[in-house]
C-alpha cells in the first residue's frame, strides 16, 4: 500500500521539483527499470529528457524543467550559468539558445549530454537560488555566455541590457573577465571597454553642466597635477589652480578596474599631502543629486580659498586613467 502511494503522480511531483526525477531515485523508491521505460514510451505518461533523467509528464518541457534536468544530470554543487542563467536573472535581449549551460567543481567528472552543456571550473562562484534553481551570479553568467558567442552585436545587446536595467554593474563584469580564462574573452572585453568610455564621457558631460550651475569660476578641465619635482600626484577632472581645488568625478565605485579603489585612495592621499583640496563625486550623484554636488563644490572652494595655494604644476589634456 505504501509503495503504491509513492508511485502516485501527485506524490512523485511533490518529491521531485518541476516533475523532473533522476532515474536512479525512482529505482531507489522501488520502481523497476522496466516500469520506468514503459512509462517513457511514445504514448506513455512520462518522457525521458536525457539518459538517466525522467520528466513525470509527457508534454513539452518548460525552460524550468530543462534547467532542472541539466542540474540533475550534472549532480551535486552544479549551478546554471550562461544564457539560461541570464534569462532567469531577468535579462531580456538574449540570443536564441536551447541549451542549458551548467558549472560544476573541477574535481568532478560529468560529460556534456544533449542540451546540458557541462563546464568544470576551479572558479566556482557562490550560487544564488532563484525560483528554486541554483544560478551563477549575473556577471559570471553573462561572461560565461559571451565566451560561447561569436557575434559582437549579440554580446553587446545582452550585456548592455543587463547594465542599463541595473541588473549588473560593469565593475563586476570587469572582475569576471580578469579572473576567468582569456579564451573567448575578446568580444565581452570590447563591450566592457565601450561601456567604460561611455560612462566616462557621460560623467564628463554631467560634470560640465553641474560646474556651470555652481557659479564658481571656470576651472581647467582634465588636468595632470604634479609636485615641484615633476612627480605625478594625480589627475583631476577639474582644477582651480589659483586656489588649489581639485574635483575628481571618476569615483572608485564607478571604475571598471577592480584595482581602482586602491589607486584612487593613494592618489587622494598624495594630493592632500601636497595641500590640494579634493572634492570627490560619484558620477551617479551627478545625475541623481546635482544640487548636493554643487553644495560640495562650493564648500570645497571655501576651504581652498582659506588656505595658501599649493606648489603644484599642471598639465592639460591627458585622459583620466
Amino acid at each position: 500500500m505504501v509503495r503504491r502511494r509513492v508511485f502516485e503522480h501527485d506524490d512523485l511531483l511533490r518529491r521531485f521539483p518541476g516533475g523532473v526525477a533522476p532515474r536512479a531515485a525512482l529505482v531507489a523508491l522501488g520502481m523497476s527499470h522496466s516500469a520506468i521505460s514503459r512509462r517513457c514510451r511514445a504514448n506513455g505518461p512520462w518522457r525521458r529528457l536525457m539518459l538517466g533523467v525522467v520528466m513525470l509528464t509527457n508534454g513539452t518541457p518548460t525552460r524550468y524543467q530543462l534547467g532542472r534536468a541539466a542540474l540533475v544530470h550534472a549532480g551535486a554543487d552544479a549551478m546554471i550559468t550562461g544564457v539560461e542563467a541570464a534569462r532567469i536573472h531577468g535579462v531580456r535581449r538574449l540570443p536564441p539558445d536551447s541549451r542549458v549551460h551548467v558549472l560544476i567543481p573541477h574535481t568532478r567528472r560529468v560529460a556534456t549530454r544533449g542540451f546540458a552543456v557541462v563546464e568544470r571550473t576551479i572558479h566556482l562562484p557562490e550560487p544564488l537560488v532563484i525560483n528554486g534553481l541554483p544560478v551563477a551570479p549575473l556577471a559570471r553568467a553573462l561572461i560565461d555566455a559571451a565566451h560561447r558567442m561569436d557575434k559582437l552585436s549579440d554580446v553587446r545587446a545582452m550585456i548592455t541590457d543587463a547594465v542599463q536595467r541595473q541588473l549588473c554593474h560593469p565593475r563586476e563584469l570587469r572582475h569576471e573577465l580578469e579572473q576567468g580564462t582569456t579564451i573567448g574573452s575578446a568580444l565581452p572585453r570590447i563591450v566592457v571597454e565601450e561601456m567604460d568610455r561611455g560612462v566616462r564621457a557621460a560623467a564628463r558631460a554631467w560634470a560640465a553642466q553641474v560646474g556651470r550651475q555652481s557659479k564658481l569660476p571656470e576651472p581647467q578641465w582634465n588636468v595632470e597635477l604634479r609636485d615641484g619635482f615633476g612627480a605625478l600626484l594625480g589627475v583631476a577632472d577639474a582644477y582651480w589652480p589659483d586656489i588649489g581645488l581639485a574635483w575628481a568625478v571618476d569615483a572608485p565605485d564607478f571604475r571598471l578596474d577592480p584595482t581602482g579603489y586602491g589607486r584612487a585612495t593613494r592618489e587622494r592621499a598624495r594630493l592632500a599631502a601636497a595641500g590640494v583640496v579634493v572634492v570627490h563625486t560619484p558620477p551617479v550623484q551627478l545625475r541623481n543629486d546635482p544640487a548636493a554636488v554643487v553644495s560640495d563644490l562650493r564648500a570645497g572652494y571655501v576651504r581652498a580659498v582659506s588656505r595658501p595655494p599649493p606648489d603644484v604644476r599642471t598639465r592639460l589634456g591627458r585622459a583620466a586613467a
